[in-house]
């Protein structure tokens, strides 16, 4: 919190105390942090001090029903762990659960023995046993920690992390919250994972209907109609199927709170609130406005960019994205995070008194895929004669008049040099991917510009990736060595995930990279669906055509038939998690460890 223009009085803070003595009786156990009033926790553990985090299972009530959860220290989400830049953290996990466990301090730069994923840095935690956690914190903003152990994420194993920094940071706020949005499901989520491999869309209730049919009868003509609904089939695909667990199961959290439960924060007119959005979710992707407030981007993923104002902004699973609002009125706001696929929402609001609340948005209607949308000029199926939104298909060959340039940022960015260029198409195939794939895009294509499925035509502005430009400047500017490709790959009809075409148990060999090194990593999407893509220990730097201010992150969504280039330098020695952040992608194949050794020969070795 910025305290040098704190807002919290006496009276906020008694009735802080006072909303917290409340909190066991909603219909969540929540954390201290989601309380009614103005101020954060200060910094904790400073000094070498050992934070206790006691890993539980424990009862509580969600959305009126209950529930058993895996808490830490009693809540879901866990206890906000805050601390400074330049300190050493000392963090003590207690594993009182009756197996194994572990955390992984997610976006947290330090030593690979220090990670938390069992199997690759270290052993996991066993019941009973003590793991302590000691690593300098070399960098500041917002994170957040999970379990990396079976499906203890899904059952409530996360919270939120703040590192303060040493310097000042370059934007003011005078009150600041952590909203931590999650999804959490009553059944039990190896049964889910079991349906989806008998039918993968078993929790998609959103299928097209006869009448849906007959309307695209209407508009399009019968042959146009007959025959896009013959390429889906084809293909064992439904364009509705934006999620592979939707709102049938899940129950949307706003700090360990459901919708009914509206969660609340105070602000007096004409402050400035920062939000600290954390996507602590398994399987969800959200698209969050706060209707009548402008949002200021000026953090993502714990690194300070140069701010954005937008109304709009999509949030991968793993990501963090810190705004600045400014309610000048003595009104309330309604914090809405929608679900991508529209079956669901969390929501809270913001508010200048108690006992104000604002509407909820209606949901919009949910979007079908187009081959646009997956941004794919060709599939691996005969489709001759075929052409969608300027994409032939007869030969595949590529219109590029057909591609809408318009929400494209071309300031500072040099297409000569792009790799692979904002906008641009390369011919991908045939496919070699094996039975771990059912598809391939043909003519992949960078997709940073785009705000993504369903978004974009409202006339919000939505936050898109060529937004984003790092407030510093990239402190490794040599041209990479070498470039890696890899292809997110899939197969729906088996329910497979994998990097291409392999599963992590099939992929014998880690991902090598030489330490000092600097190199490209291109990420291919196969698939049809978003996937957000995680590196553990080291940065990775979004080219997108921000020159020598490309914004840093540790998570990087990738769209349906995109191809996309992140610039890495390995400067961290060891065994490393790469995994897409879906849950159940991951537990399912889609990851991979990238193993950093020997010498780059580089000036940053």
């Amino acid at each position: 919190m910025n305290r040098n223009n704190s807002p919290l009085t006496r009276r906020h803070f008694l009735k802080g105390m006072a909303a917290m003595g409340l909190l066991t009786g909603l219909d969540s156990l929540a954390p201290a942090y989601a309380a009614q009033y103005g101020g954060l926790p200060k910094p904790a553990g400073e000094g070498g001090q050992a934070l206790d985090l006691r890993i539980q299972r424990t009862g509580l009530r969600i959305a009126e029903r209950d529930a058993r959860a895996v808490t830490i220290n009693g809540s879901i989400p866990g206890p906000l762990v805050r601390l400074r830049e330049g300190q050493n953290a000392v963090l003590r996990v207690i594993n009182e659960l009756d197996e194994d466990t572990s955390i992984h301090w997610h976006g947290i730069i330090l030593p690979a023995a220090m990670d938390g994923v069992p199997g690759v840095s270290f052993a996991g935690i066993k019941p009973g046993e003590t793991f302590i956690y000691q690593f300098p914190v070399r960098q500041s903003g917002t994170y957040w920690y999970h379990s990396h152990s079976g499906m203890q994420e899904q059952l409530g194993h996360f919270g939120p992390m703040i590192i303060d920094p040493i310097e000042p940071e370059p934007f003011a706020y005078d009150r600041e919250y952590v909203v931590m949005l999650s999804d959490w499901t009553f059944e039990n989520p190896h049964h889910i994972v079991a349906k989806l491999k008998k039918q993968s869309d078993y929790y998609n209730f959103q299928q097209r209907t006869v009448g849906d049919f007959f309307r695209d009868v209407k508009k399009n003509g019968w042959d146009a109609a007959v025959a896009e609904r013959l390429m889906w089939a084809q293909m064992r695909m439904s364009p509705s199927d934006l999620a592979d667990v939707t709102g049938y199961t899940y129950t949307y959290l706003v700090n360990g709170l459901a919708p009914e439960s509206n969660w609340t924060g105070l602000f007096r007119p004409g402050e400035r609130v920062r939000l600290r959005f954390i996507n602590a979710a398994t399987m969800t992707y959200f698209d969050v406005r706060i209707p009548g407030l402008k949002m200021t981007v000026v953090q993502v993923d714990g690194q300070n960019v140069q701010p954005v104002t937008v109304d709009e902004f999509r949030t991968g699973v793993a990501e963090t994205y810190d705004v600045i609002v400014e309610p000048r009125e003595e009104r309330a706001y309604t914090i809405f995070a929608e679900t991508m696929d529209r079956s669901g929402y969390a929501r809270g609001t913001l508010t200048a008194r108690e006992g104000l609340t604002a509407p909820i948005p209606e949901r919009r209607p949910r979007h079908l895929l187009t081959m646009a949308d997956m941004g794919m000029g060709g599939m691996q199926h005969d489709m001759p004669g075929m052409q969608m939104d300027g994409m032939e298909m007869n030969g595949m060959e590529h219109d590029m008049s057909g591609m809408d340039m318009s929400g494209m940022d071309m300031e500072g960015m040099d297409m000569g040099d792009m790799q692979p260029g904002i906008g641009s198409v390369t011919k991908h195939g045939p496919d070699t991917h094996g039975p771990g794939n059912s598809m391939i895009a043909e003519m992949p294509r960078s997709r940073l510009h785009e705000p993504g499925a369903g978004l974009g035509k409202d006339g919000r502005r939505v936050l898109v990736y060529t937004d984003l430009r790092s407030v510093k400047p990239i402190y490794d500017k040599r041209a990479p060595g070498r470039e890696i490709e890899l292809h997110l790959t899939g197969n729906m009809e088996r329910y497979m995930w994998s990097f291409d075409g392999k599963k992590y148990s099939e992929a014998r060999e880690p991902i090598a990279f030489r330490y000092g090194e600097r190199l490209r990593l291109v990420l291919v999407n196969d698939t049809m669906m978003d996937h957000p893509i995680h590196l553990h220990g080291m940065w990775m730097e979004l080219e997108n055509g921000a020159g020598d201010y490309l914004p840093r992150k540790h998570t990087i969504s990738v769209k349906p038939g995109e191809r996309l280039s992140l610039l890495i330098t390995a400067d961290a020695l060891g065994n490393w998690a790469f995994h897409c952040h879906l849950l159940i992608h991951m537990d399912l194949g889609m990851f991979r460890v990238v193993s950093v050794s020997g010498n780059g020969m580089g000036e940053h070795a």
